[in-house]
């Protein structure tokens, strides 16, 4: 613990001699704005890189694997949050959730998403286990819950030309992760009304 604060103490003090005073201005060492995905995380400002996975909120059904394939299947009906951390290169790594993302929720699994340029250059072996964004948010009707609907309309056509491929390593409610860790192939779920 002691070890921990001291080491706190060191980066607060070196962070704070980055800048210098000269009577009232304050001069950073760095005048370059930090670099962010403005189209895939409009609100950065709002949300430091240091907070990670709230780049991007977005809620969808037909994510959990049913109990049986029939269309009313409750587990297909269950809203599951994806909290995304987009990357300079693309792509996002969304963590997956049965009940948002307070304190205490654990993730259950992730959806890794790649652009169509990166999906195009995988081996024709992999691509099953991805789907394309464009078809599937309107089926599992997706949500961008946290932002504005002008803002959900200006990503959307980039979050449409994206692929994903969602693991699964603990079920909803189990407390532990129990059992394989499995893919599950989207695109193969029933359909929703």
């Amino acid at each position: 613990m002691k070890t921990k604060l001291l080491l706190a103490s060191v980066l607060l003090a070196l962070t704070a001699g980055c800048a210098t005073t000269e009577g009232d201005k304050t001069a950073s060492v760095s005048s370059e704005p930090k670099v962010y995905n403005e189209t895939l995380n409009p609100r950065q400002k709002e949300y430091p890189n240091h907070l990670g996975f709230n780049d991007l909120h977005i809620q969808a059904i037909r994510h959990l694997k049913p109990t049986t394939n029939h269309i009313h299947d409750p587990d297909l009906q269950t809203i599951v949050h994806h909290h995304c951390k987009a990357y300079d290169d693309g792509t996002l790594l969304c963590l997956m959730f049965h009940t948002g993302m307070k304190d205490q929720d654990k993730p259950m699994g992730f959806e890794y998403i790649i652009t169509t340029e990166q999906f195009n250059k995988l081996p024709e072996e992999e691509k099953p286990y991805w789907h394309y964004h464009l078809e599937e948010i309107p089926r599992a009707h997706a949500t961008f819950p946290d932002l504005t609907a002008a803002e959900a309309a200006k990503i959307l056509p980039a979050v449409n030309e994206t692929y994903g491929k969602v693991y699964y390593f603990k079920k909803p409610h189990d407390k532990m992760p129990l059992g394989e860790p499995y893919i599950l192939i989207v695109q193969d779920m029933p359909e929703q009304e």
